[in-house]
């Protein structure tokens, strides 16, 4: 039996038929006065909160984000929807338009819409936004300090409507803090804050809404909170869109992943957050209702997020990009997909995620420049790309999963990805040895004739996923001579990945909007000069403290052009270039989450046919999707 036989064996093996149990709202605490066909039952995946009535969301003292605080109560300026969107990506929310800044990009003018309310019937005005800023700059330990102090020098409100920024220097992008991806810098009720004594110990209990849904109860164990639509919902900017179909919203910790799947069997969690791929074909099995992004396999959805083997590049011998592309070469993507996603997963051989608008803006465009990339070992000349790889993962899905395979090739590449790069040991080995190792047996030696030792650090149980990627990717290397070893960092994952207390790990340094094709979310942060030196913690999210002359450049150079400027994705597109030729990290595929939404009370959900939003439950973009879910019955 092959591997790749192998694997699929164990996949089919991990689909039980689970028995269904007692299970109720009643069951998860929610209080049973509400009528089912009315709440919309959404997974919190924080689960317990600790401090279960801190709605201030400006401070940290272990409250919640994702309890339906930032998805349904707050709002900011701008939001960038990873998928199309309802109108287009970019959505005008608290603001009126798009920021308007200066030539030097030092002054950011924002026009702010009128006839917003807060939920206590005071209206929203610029001097809401104006209060964010100064409240968080004069309180240095709030969430979002560091940010607004480092960047603004002053904020003028010199009327309700009108918000001036001076920058303190130039920044093209300074929008994005207040523009949602996952979340973003909230704007506060200044007529609330303004009565504290000190915002940073205020428990914002029961929290002002300035979105659609308002605070109703909370579980003081925080296992479950509960908003209710406003009467006047027509009074916040979701209102633009019509009314939200939910009158209540019931955000909850369902527990371990087996009783999620439960749950849901017995349609009383209406959208799980994310279950590993082996729950998620149990759903589709059991359940003719239960509805995922893709209406069959891979099912996930592809976050703008890109898992990736991530190397320390301070490390002596991962610095040399000889070393990082034979590493690469003795990967087969393909194995490592039935590792870690049973098959479901939506590959990328460039350091972009495959989802959103990416795959028109950079995978398609760069498809042909891949093909032609050559590598010269020293010895051999070799065209590492294999275009094909993502139609091969759907072949050899399809004689076990039948029809839920698609075989348009369009749709392949949209569910599978495009291509990879080919398994090529002895292209692999031809460049370690211009790299000074030598083969001693089966075992590769570095330069000084140590055994190359690899540690690949995963976060174990709390990733599944991920770990199963890098336990297969770490036999691949031990097969072809490395010394490589899993590094399970349970808990201390993240810890360790800022201290550089790593060779290699599993994560991810990109992360992109998705909806936009602008790259500098993430990139910015990989400047030269915020890179750490060796043993200093490593600030976001430069994680393989790489540097490169030809990457400053492409950074500045965005820095000083607009947002929406088209060469932005012309400098993208540099920038793909320079990350394959140097591979600091080796990409692997999109960071698919197997939200599933049962479709027992509620219909319209977002999907891949229908992507108007995203519907991981805690993305604040979620919100969204409340207007256009309506009763199934």
């Amino acid at each position: 039996m092959t591997r790749l036989s192998a694997w699929m064996l164990v996949a089919s093996l991990l689909i039980p038929t689970l028995p269904l149990s007692p299970s109720s709202a009643a069951a998860q605490g929610i209080p049973q006065n509400i009528p089912r066909k009315e709440l919309l039952i959404l997974e919190n995946p924080e689960g317990t909160i600790k401090n279960a009535g801190w709605f201030n969301i400006w401070a940290i003292n272990a409250g919640s984000q994702s309890n339906g605080l930032q998805q349904a109560a707050l709002d900011t300026l701008w939001y960038i929807d990873p998928e199309k969107g309802l109108d287009g990506a970019w959505d005008n929310s608290l603001a009126a338009e798009k920021p308007v800044y200066n030539a030097e990009f030092t002054e950011m003018r924002v026009k702010l819409r009128r006839g917003l309310f807060w939920s206590d019937g005071v209206e929203f005005s610029s001097a809401d936004v104006k209060a964010t800023v100064d409240i968080q700059v004069k309180n240095p330990n709030m969430r979002f300090s560091a940010v607004l102090a480092n960047n603004v020098a002053s904020v003028e409100a010199p009327d309700a409507e009108t918000v001036i920024f001076k920058l303190k220097k130039p920044n093209s992008r300074f929008h994005t803090n207040f523009t949602v991806r996952w979340g973003a810098i909230w704007i506060l009720p200044k007529h609330v804050f303004d009565k504290v004594e000190d915002p940073a110990k205020f428990d914002f209990n029961k929290p002002v809404s300035l979105g659609a849904y308002t605070l109703h109860s909370f579980d003081p164990d925080g296992k479950w909170y509960i908003w209710q639509l406003r009467e006047d919902w027509q009074r916040s900017s979701l209102g633009r869109y019509g009314k939200p179909g939910p009158k209540y919203l019931a955000y909850i910790d369902p527990g371990p992943p087996d009783k999620r799947v439960i749950a849901q069997l017995n349609h009383e969690l209406d959208v799980i957050h994310d279950i590993a791929p082996e729950g998620m074909f149990t759903l589709a099995k059991q359940d003719k209702g239960t509805r995922a992004w893709f209406k069959g396999f891979p099912y996930g959805h592809p976050d703008p997020t890109l898992p990736a083997v991530i190397f320390n590049t301070q490390n002596e011998h991962l610095r040399n990009r000889d070393v990082r592309w034979a590493l690469a070469l003795m990967i087969d993507i393909k194995a490592v997909t039935m590792a870690a996603y049973r098959g479901a997963a939506t590959i990328s051989a460039i350091a972009v995620p495959p989802t959103g608008i990416h795959p028109e803006a950079y995978h398609k465009p760069m498809e042909a420049w891949l093909k032609d990339f050559e590598i010269d070992t020293g010895k051999s000349k070799v065209k590492p790309y294999d275009s094909t790889v993502g139609k091969q993962i759907a072949d050899m899905l399809r004689p076990s999963m039948g029809d839920q395979i698609p075989s348009d090739p369009a749709v392949i590449a949209n569910s599978f990805g495009l291509g990879w790069w080919k398994t090529n040991v002895a292209a692999a080995g031809e460049l370690l040895t211009r790299a000074g190792f030598r083969k001693q047996g089966n075992q590769w030696l570095t330069p000084d004739g140590k055994p190359f030792v690899v540690r690949l650090m995963v976060e174990g149980d709390l990733r599944p996923v991920m770990t199963r990627a890098g336990t297969m990717i770490v036999q691949q290397w031990k097969q072809a001579g490395i010394d490589a070893r899993i590094d399970v960092a349970q808990g201390t994952l993240l810890t360790r990945r800022a201290a550089g207390d790593f060779d290699a790990f599993i994560g991810w340094s990109v992360e992109t909007w998705g909806g936009h094709q602008d790259l500098s979310y993430f990139m910015d942060s990989w400047h030269s000069q915020f890179v750490a030196e060796p043993g200093k913690p490593q600030p976001l999210r430069n994680w393989q403290r790489w540097t490169h002359p030809e990457l400053d450049k492409i950074i500045e150079d965005i820095r000083k052009i607009d947002f929406d400027d088209p060469k932005g994705v012309e400098l993208g597109r540099d920038y793909v270039k320079l990350m394959t030729r140097e591979m600091p990290i080796i990409p692997l595929m999109a960071y698919n989450v197997f939200t599933a939404m049962d479709q027992t009370y509620w219909k319209g959900y977002p999907t891949a046919d229908d992507p108007y939003a995203n519907p991981v439950t805690n993305w604040g973009n979620s919100r969204y999707m409340f207007v256009r879910l309506k009763p199934a019955n």
